[in-house]
């Protein structure tokens, strides 16, 4: 029989509760944690990129917090759901990754002009996709992510998962470590501080923010495979 290669076709366990497949991992059925990974990789990508603003360092974030998951599984109780045990992995992880950036160097925060903002909200609204809409689409998706970037480290990881995830106010809470009335605050003071800048446009554009296209997927899953099979981790 051919050995299991990292970058098959991905297994169709979609039916299966969080968890059978932490039972399954924990049993030794290791391929039952890309299931696992491709069900949060999304909702964990977004909340890396809100944390640390880079595309690639938030793979890399990612891959690192499922490598630290899958080795430690078995310590994961159910005192909380799955979802929100991997989001705060993720935001240890990031945590530590913007620890070590700052001890290396400082760097002033970014501030866009508002140039921009305004020649995208004065252009005509296309009722098609023509190519002048996609465009325009386009470059006021990137406006948003630029803008969400400049929000403070707070605010940013709320309206992600409140806006963009659209996870509950408790879900939201629980996966950071706050309470319902600070997730509530900051979630509409961010969403004011975007506002401010784009007036009606982001009610449009932010459920396309940070899309997790699937090569993407793909390519975090089989990364993460090739590395748990190169280290031999669990087995």
């Amino acid at each position: 029989m051919a050995a299991h290669r990292p970058d098959v076709a991905p297994i169709d366990d979609a039916g299966e509760s969080d968890e059978t497949l932490v039972r399954r991992v924990i049993a030794g059925d290791h391929r039952a944690f890309e299931p696992i990974m491709r069900r949060y990789n999304r909702r964990l990508f977004r909340l890396a990129r809100a944390s640390l603003r880079d595309d690639a360092e938030a793979e890399d974030a990612l891959q690192e917090t499922y490598l630290a998951a899958f080795r430690g599984l078995d310590r994961f109780r159910g005192d909380a759901s799955l979802g929100t045990w991997l989001s705060r992995l993720v935001l240890n992880e990031c945590l530590g990754r913007k620890r070590r950036s700052a001890r290396r160097d400082r760097i002033a925060p970014i501030i866009a002009t508002t140039d921009d903002a305004k020649e995208i909200l004065e252009m005509p609204i296309a009722d098609t996709d023509t190519p002048d809409f996609v465009a325009m689409r386009d470059q006021l998706r990137a406006l948003l992510e630029r803008k969400l970037d400049e929000l403070p480290d707070d605010f940013r990881a709320v309206f992600m998962l409140r806006s963009v995830e659209e996870l509950s106010v408790e879900e939201t809470a629980e996966c950071l470590g706050l309470p319902e009335a600070t997730v509530r605050s900051r979630h509409f003071r961010a969403r004011g501080l975007l506002r401010a800048s784009l007036s009606g446009a982001m009610d449009s554009a932010e459920r396309g923010m940070f899309e997790f296209a699937g090569a993407r997927c793909d390519r975090i899953v089989a990364n993460v495979l090739r590395r748990l099979v190169a280290s031999k981790a669990g087995l």
